[in-house]
């Protein structure tokens, strides 16, 4: 189809629906009574009485009522699976036609994007979901966790270790009635409508925004930080204050059932699993160094974790061959790496 085709057809079909106040008003209330005079649709709309004769007449012209010249005149309306035929067929062709004429935007373009489209943040939810390849922090409210629940038990299929948390708690649909373990490694519950919804693929591809901004709110927003470093932010976000503040357990995995070799990008799950296996563990760590910052990669045998209570604090010990190295999460200070990605595996450390 030409552009100009393509634009009639786009046309078309958007005067099709183009329906004032007054066309819906009277449009669903015949619907609603399958038959009424244009002195009944008066009474039971707020449609001025002048107004009501040229309103039907133009639901009549766009094949929606059927008209019966009879004194009074009669609306009667028409099945909408009819009224509605060729505007269904019309559509269904508009939006093949538009899907050949898009061209897939380059995200990468901008590691940082505003957004405020409601449909536009759920799809990023979607995308960041999609795109783990190894690990995935969610906070999410009970509807997207609906929406995407086949997207999160898809992730965990292909191995993706998935934290959850749910937010408002007391909404969050029962353990007794909802497989948890089938969306998530570990879910929790975090009390308040304040929390912001949040998912961060693998420490870097992350959507961040408000409850209202899901819900349509025209003055909220969403913030994409498109498998950009600056993704971490959202990832240290989510373990310092939303995981460290959600109390109310979901659902817990058995770390022991962790398949090795493992690669993290929360050092605070990484020493989690690490503390709930058996015998040795190595590791091989990608960061950057604290006083330098220069990238670099260390390998060695745990020889001790800590972990502090609040889970903001998290730290591995690794027996190298150039001595002792502690190892941090993001933002590191005391340690002596940053990691960035932590890969761990049995009897040696596990290859880049």
């Amino acid at each position: 189809m030409s552009d100009e085709n393509l634009r009639e057809t786009v046309e078309r079909v958007g005067a099709g629906f183009d329906l004032g106040e007054y066309e819906i008003e009277a449009y669903l209330t015949v619907l609603q009574h399958g038959e009424l005079t244009a002195s009944e649709v008066a009474d039971r709309t707020d449609i001025p009485q002048p107004r009501v004769y040229d309103t039907v007449r133009s639901l009549s012209d766009r094949g929606l009522v059927e008209l019966r010249e009879s004194r009074p005149m009669k609306v009667v309306a028409i099945d909408p699976e009819e009224a509605f035929a060729d505007l269904q067929t019309e559509f269904a062709q508009m939006v093949a036609e538009l899907e050949d004429a898009y061209t897939t935007p380059t995200r990468e373009t901008e590691a940082v994007s505003l957004v405020k489209s409601r449909s536009t943040i759920l799809r990023y939810f979607g995308d960041v979901i999609e795109d783990a390849e190894f690990e995935l922090v969610c906070s999410l409210t009970p509807a997207l966790l609906e929406r995407f629940e086949e997207e999160l038990a898809a992730a965990r299929d292909r191995g993706v270790s998935v934290d959850l948390v749910v937010t408002p708690a007391a909404e969050a649909p029962d353990p007794e009635e909802f497989d948890y373990g089938r969306v998530a490694t570990t879910a929790r519950g975090r009390r308040g409508i304040t929390t912001p919804v949040v998912a961060v693929a693998d420490g870097q591809y992350s959507v961040y925004a408000t409850q209202g901004a899901v819900r349509d709110d025209p003055e909220k927003y969403g913030v994409i930080f498109n498998r950009s470093a600056l993704g971490f932010l959202v990832s240290g976000f989510f373990g310092t204050v939303i995981w460290s503040t959600a109390n109310g357990v979901l659902h817990e995995s058995d770390a022991a059932t962790v398949d090795l070799p493992r690669t993290y990008a929360s050092i605070r799950r990484c020493v989690k699993d690490i503390r709930a296996l058996d015998g040795d563990v190595y590791a091989t760590v990608d960061g950057r160094d604290v006083l330098t910052a220069d990238q670099r990669t260390d390998r060695g045998r745990v020889v001790e974790t800590k972990l502090e209570d609040t889970e903001q604090v998290a730290t591995i010990v690794l027996d190298t061959s150039d001595g002792r190295v502690e190892v941090g999460g993001r933002v590191a200070a005391y340690e002596d790496v940053e990691a960035h990605e932590i890969t761990i595996g049995r009897d040696e450390p596990p290859a880049p």
